[in-house]
């Protein structure tokens, strides 16, 4: 069985830059077979790993509501075969990505799907790292499921931080299996304000680290450059890594 992180927090506070440097923390240390998953609708951890993306489950699943299951095959055959087609290969990692159905409405139906694929895929890689969608949706619809570590990362703010204790809150309260809960302040320009610092505390929540705010990581990040490809010597780069050999085996 997979050694699964799962990656959440509000919206804007570097939570794919992270996982995507989590990915590559997992391959230098020789961690691998890894699979990356982009549980968000609005997928963009391929950008982060330098991977295009040719399919997605929720594009499989439309063409299949749509009939476009080609004659004598089966829909169960015909997922399998589009799921072995949605996974991206790279070097000590592979992605795949639950994408955005086309239709609107409820995305439970797509997060299931996921669900089940992970299902068939888990047991063939040692490492499965799941970037989810900003808030606490995904906790709420039991996406996340049987975690060894929940990392929630938030920046210096005080509604990023409250966002990431409702999410850890919930994930406890819906017992769905997490053993673990970090935090990540991410983007901090200075240490964390005392009363930042006292809100953590009093919730209970492990602090696990800080990252830096880095121009070269927003360099990157507006170009469209990987930042998967960031040096070793970065600062954001060795804060996180520093964080990823506390809490992960």
């Amino acid at each position: 069985m997979a050694f699964t992180i799962a990656l959440a927090g509000k919206g804007g506070t570097g939570k794919t830059t992270i996982c995507g440097l989590l990915i590559k923390y997992l391959v230098a240390k020789g961690k691998t077979p890894i699979l990356g998953v982009d549980a968000d609708c609005n997928a963009n951890l391929n950008e982060v790993l330098g991977l295009e993306v040719k399919d997605t489950l929720g594009q499989a699943r439309e063409d299949m509501k749509k009939g476009k299951v080609p004659s004598g095959m089966t829909k169960d055959i015909f997922m399998s075969m589009r799921l072995e087609e949605a996974v991206a290969e790279e070097e000590g990692f592979d992605l795949v990505v639950m994408g955005q159905p086309e239709g609107a409405g409820c995305y439970c139906a797509a997060n299931s799907l996921l669900t089940n694929c992970l299902e068939r895929l888990v047991d063939n890689y040692a490492y499965l790292v799941m970037d989810n969608e900003a808030g606490m949706e995904h906790i709420s619809r039991l996406t996340t499921k049987n975690v060894d570590v929940l990392l929630i990362v938030t920046d210096t703010s005080r509604r990023g931080l409250q966002a990431g204790i409702r999410i850890e809150k919930l994930a406890r309260e819906l017992n769905i299996g997490v053993k673990k809960s970090f935090l990540v302040i991410n983007r901090a320009k200075a240490d964390p304000e005392p009363e930042v610092m006292a809100l953590i505390q009093q919730d209970g929540l492990e602090l696990a680290g800080i990252v830096p705010d880095d121009q070269t990581v927003y360099a990157y990040d507006l170009k469209g450059r990987p930042t998967i490809e960031i040096e070793a010597e970065n600062p954001a780069l060795k804060a996180a890594y520093a964080i990823f050999d506390k809490i992960i085996p």
